[in-house]
């Protein structure tokens, strides 16, 4: 039996689907766009995107009571592969901000993706 997540902490679903879902050992995370959950404002530059994409990713398990130690995999999905290293620094850094272990990952370049952003996160943590 699984359970959705909705917090007003992260954007709103724009379609039907559900921010996340809690599977009592296990929470998946919807892909998350870089949309300020308060403002709907998307940043401009890729740094900023994956800042906020790792913020609403966050939101959410913490929403489930866990944190961004819990990560165990993530899927990164990047619309233009020549930002991957600025991708890495800024992912790397919001890992290590929050003393947490760097979770295994897959990162894709895309065509488009939602409000022609420029990066999206999801996530799988586990209740340790």
């Amino acid at each position: 039996m699984s359970y959705e997540i909705n917090t007003d902490n992260a954007p709103a679903a724009i379609g039907p689907y559900v921010q996340g879902v809690d599977l009592g050992s296990m929470v998946i995370t919807s892909g998350q766009i870089p949309v300020d959950p308060k403002t709907g404002e998307v940043p401009e530059d890729i740094a900023a995107q994956t800042r906020q994409s790792l913020a609403n990713v966050k939101a959410i398990l913490e929403k489930a009571g866990l944190s961004a130690a819990d990560i165990v995999k993530t899927t990164v999905f990047v619309k233009d592969l020549n930002d991957f290293a600025t991708v890495n620094a800024t992912y790397e850094e919001f890992f290590k901000q929050h003393n947490a272990p760097f979770p295994a990952r897959s990162c894709v370049e895309v065509a488009r993706l939602p409000k022609d952003v420029k990066i999206e996160i999801e996530a799988i943590a586990v209740r340790k």
